[in-house]
């Protein structure tokens, strides 16, 4: 054999075995993650239910507050109502009185 056989076979001997340690570290790199990856999804899953359940509270409160405003709304505009009445049987008052005052004299 001659020297460029030598170098030949050294050559894929050398790049077999780097090929061949490439490979076992990245299959025990994917074995590492295929065993976290149930609790990577099991966080991930837990932070979801987390802001989903956030989420609905905050739209909860902000519904809760929009009929809070609709009903002092209503509230507001039957006082409104209820103090007009009011001020339209005063102003009848001071005109009975002071029809029957003028009747008296």
């Amino acid at each position: 054999m001659t020297n460029s056989d030598y170098l030949l076979k050294a050559a894929i001997k050398k790049l077999t075995e780097k090929l061949n340690e490439i490979l076992v570290d990245k299959i025990e790199e994917a074995t590492n993650i295929a065993q976290d990856a149930p609790e990577i999804l099991k966080k991930e899953f837990d932070n979801l239910k987390e802001s989903i359940i956030d989420e609905a509270s905050r739209m909860e409160k902000a519904e809760n507050s929009q009929e809070n405003e609709s009903a002092n709304t209503y509230q507001d505009s039957e006082i409104k109502k209820a103090l007009n009445e009011i001020e339209d049987i005063n102003k009848q008052i001071d005109l009975f009185n002071k029809t029957t005052n003028n009747q008296m004299k």
